[in-house]
């Protein structure tokens, strides 16, 4: 519990036994409830969420935006929180990130890595790849996304009913923004993080993922 409110944190893995140890490890003692999503692995994720008091659920059917849609529907907590399990997103960051969120009194807050400050945590294309997803993203709805491909956010459960959540893959990362900044009512925000290296062996495919992404939410906003 965190100044009145019941946080939930989501955390998507495929074979991450090594990262998301490190993240279990360092998440704060107010979190109620930590749920991993085993998306599949072949490792000891499972295993090692378990030892650390964590609700592991299995999702056979492959997908980034999948897990998360799995998780949801376990969350209890009056705020969700995501991040990776590669220990790339800051698990000491989330009591700073509450904070703001409270502060600013928003429903939506998206996690932005820019500045990256850490030279080996993304490439160069990396960058003007998610540069180039975020203005499409700035200049499709109007509205300046820093960062529309983070996968750290903290949002209140509430606002996921109404959303229409239809990706499986990675294109969910900015579809859940997209979907917060289109419901009425919703305030969003972004903050910057320290981004870091991620543990154990990437997932994305930079290439097909990135076109993908860009196809994708041109198709949600033309639809």
């Amino acid at each position: 519990m965190y100044k009145g409110q019941r946080i939930t944190v989501i955390i998507p893995c495929l074979n991450e036994e090594q990262g998301v140890e490190q993240v279990l490890r360092r998440l704060p003692d107010f979190v109620d409830e930590t749920i991993v999503v085993d998306n599949g692995s072949t490792d000891r994720t499972s295993e090692v969420a378990r030892s650390f008091g964590a609700q592991v659920i299995r999702e056979d059917v492959r997908g980034y935006g999948r897990s998360y849609k799995t998780g949801f529907a376990s969350a209890t907590g009056d705020l969700i929180i995501t991040l990776d399990g590669d220990h790339s997103y800051p698990p000491d960051a989330i009591s700073y990130l509450l904070e703001a969120f409270l502060h600013l009194d928003i429903d939506f807050l998206n996690a932005s890595r820019f500045p990256v400050r850490d030279p080996k945590a993304m490439s160069f294309i990396n960058k003007l790849g998610n540069l180039i997803l975020s203005l499409a993203v700035s200049v499709l709805y109007f509205r300046w996304v820093r960062d529309s491909q983070s996968g750290m956010w903290v949002f209140r459960r509430s606002i996921l009913k109404g959303m229409k959540l239809t990706s499986d893959g990675m294109a969910f990362s900015e579809e859940i923004k997209v979907e917060a900044l289109k419901k009425h009512g919703v305030r969003f925000a972004e903050i910057s993080i320290m981004y870091t290296s991620r543990l154990g062996e990437t997932k994305l495919n930079l290439w097909r993922d990135g076109f993908y992404n860009l196809w994708f939410i041109l198709k949600k906003r033309f639809s």
